[in-house]
């Protein structure tokens, strides 16, 4: 078995204050749904190498609390690393 792999998980509620909220929004997909499909497409590939995937609902207010604390940008590096420790 290759692993357990938590991966970040945004739900459509959020999006648009998801949005507002990093600073890589040039990098990101403009839409939910175009997001939520390369998501899926990510988790079945993951899962077809052997990982265990978790889906994790990043809650927005804890992202920012997390980034603020290291001082760091709300960059794709940052919300990894966010879902990596917990």
């Amino acid at each position: 078995m290759a692993g357990v792999i938590n991966l970040a998980y945004y739900q459509k509620k959020d999006w648009k204050r998801f949005l507002e909220l990093i600073d890589d929004k040039e990098s990101m997909y403009n839409t939910w749904k175009e997001w939520n499909k390369a998501y899926l497409k990510t988790k079945k590939d993951l899962a077809s190498q052997g990982f265990i995937v978790n889906d994790f609902i990043v809650d927005l207010d804890e992202l920012k609390k997390y980034c603020l604390a290291k001082a760091i940008k709300i960059d794709g590096k940052a919300r990894a690393q966010f879902v990596s420790n917990r």
